[in-house]
């Protein structure tokens, strides 16, 4: 999703995957992979705990799986690292969907392969 759809022509393999402590969320329909999220522990990515490669596939965009999912996901974060903040690097357009989450910004707009990001965190 992240290659194709939004023309991100970089290795997905960041060596994060392979780190103790980190957790997949994948969401099926039938057969089909139609979600995912990594949860990362603290230190992996930020000095927090954190979630990234959050990705609906698009024919599920408007049917309401990434609040889904993102429940989901601070949930089972909550759940493994009880009473940490929960961060992540939002693509801006996305910026309200992660603040109905209980996300805010801390950081200025940044390009991250030239897609505008920001930093976002949910206190424990």
């Amino acid at each position: 999703m992240f290659v194709v759809e939004q023309d991100c022509p970089y290795p997905e393999l960041d060596n994060k995957d392979i780190l103790e402590g980190v957790h997949h969320l994948i969401g099926f329909v039938d057969d089909e992979i139609v979600a995912v999220a990594r949860l990362l522990p603290a230190g992996a990515s930020y000095p927090s705990v954190s979630i990234g490669r959050v990705a609906v596939s698009e024919k599920w965009r408007e049917k309401k799986l990434g609040h889904d999912l993102m429940k989901k996901a601070v949930s089972e974060c909550e759940a493994l690292w009880p009473q940490q903040d929960i961060e992540i690097g939002a693509q801006n357009h996305l910026r309200n969907f992660y603040s109905k989450h209980g996300f805010e910004a801390y950081s200025e707009v940044y390009l991250e392969d030239g897609i505008p990001h920001v930093d976002m965190r949910r206190r424990a």
